[in-house]
């Protein structure tokens, strides 16, 4: 299977951007060409698209599969597997701020309320436990908020952030006005 130079460059990309949100850059690559493929594609052609091994190409579906991004399809008479992107690109953005959160976040504010019960030894840890206390409670809220987001539906999100940037507008327009008078 060979890609045509956009959707190379943005497989390419994509799998650089992949290191950012937490898989590595294969994974990345392989998820951007199950995303931008119309048709299923099985691990041989995924492999030969991105000129990887075909056991590369497996931990990378299982790891895709972990993430709950791709979904295997068959076809009547083959027995290859074949794997689509699941969901839709909102659906992706959601799962992967989810998997990120849990892997991330959760573990941060575990260890936040663990050290939040115990009794401080002396002032420093009395400090301490302050700041971490604060901490605590932003990663909280933004859990949260994140939770009450990915609750919302594709156009309602998307409204949102239409919203979000007109607030920006409107705020930096205050800014102008207060720093002219």
């Amino acid at each position: 299977m060979k890609m045509t130079p956009m959707i190379e460059s943005f497989v390419m990309h994509f799998g650089e951007m992949g290191s950012r949100w937490g898989f590595n850059r294969t994974v990345g690559q392989m998820y951007a060409l199950l995303v931008v493929n119309q048709e299923p594609l099985s691990a041989n052609d995924i492999a030969e698209a991105l000129s990887i091994s075909r056991g590369n190409v497996s931990m990378g579906l299982k790891e895709l599969q972990s993430w709950r991004l791709v979904q295997t399809h068959h076809v009547a008479g083959d027995r290859k597997d074949y794997y689509k992107a699941l969901g839709s690109i909102w659906d992706m953005a959601n799962k992967v701020f989810e998997e990120r959160r849990k892997r991330e976040m959760d573990p941060t504010l575990s260890l936040l309320r663990d050290i939040l019960i115990e009794t401080p030894a002396n002032e420093k840890e009395e400090y301490a436990q302050q700041r971490l206390s604060e901490i605590h409670e932003l990663l909280e809220s933004i859990s949260q908020w994140s939770e009450e987001l990915q609750r919302l539906s594709p156009e309602k999100l998307n409204t949102l952030m239409k919203l979000g940037s007109g607030v920006g507008k409107v705020l930096d327009m205050k800014d102008k006005f207060l720093k002219s008078s």
